[in-house]
Parts: C-alpha cells; sequence; structure tokens
C-alpha cells in the first residue's frame, strides 16, 4: 500500500501543490506525478528514492504492507 496523503502533505509544505511541481520536482514524467499524486499507483523504487532524496520521507513510511501482506511477513 502506498500513502499518497503522506506524500501530497510532504509536497504541500514544500509548496508543491499539483502533480505537476512534484513531476517538476522528483524529475519524473507528469503523468507518473499524477498517477502518484491520485493514488493510482505506488512509485517505484527509483522515485521511492527520489521522494526520500527530495522530501527526507522513507520508503518505508511511504510504502506500506497491506494488511494480508503483514500477515505472510510474520509467518
Amino acid at each position: 500500500m502506498y500513502d499518497r496523503a503522506l506524500l501530497q502533505a510532504l509536497a504541500t509544505d514544500k509548496g508543491d501543490r499539483h502533480y505537476t511541481d512534484l513531476a517538476e520536482r522528483l524529475k519524473v514524467a507528469p503523468a507518473t506525478a499524477w498517477r502518484l499524486w491520485t493514488g493510482k499507483t505506488a512509485p517505484s523504487a527509483r522515485v521511492a528514492a527520489a521522494v526520500e532524496q527530495v522530501y527526507g520521507l522513507p520508503a518505508s513510511r511511504l510504502l506500506k504492507l497491506a494488511p494480508s501482506e503483514q500477515v505472510k511477513a510474520a509467518a
């Protein structure tokens, strides 16, 4: 699972109020930024690393295991 609200909050705190701002800051295509902004897709490893570098948000906080995946991981 991907916490888009957390990414949006951090981006907004940095002055990024639109997905195009996110695209520019992360150096990704606007379509990719739109999918991240709207929660349509989770970030790739490269984008998660860019989020950590730009916004200081570790991938472990951005990407969370779904409840069913948590059960599998605990087993």
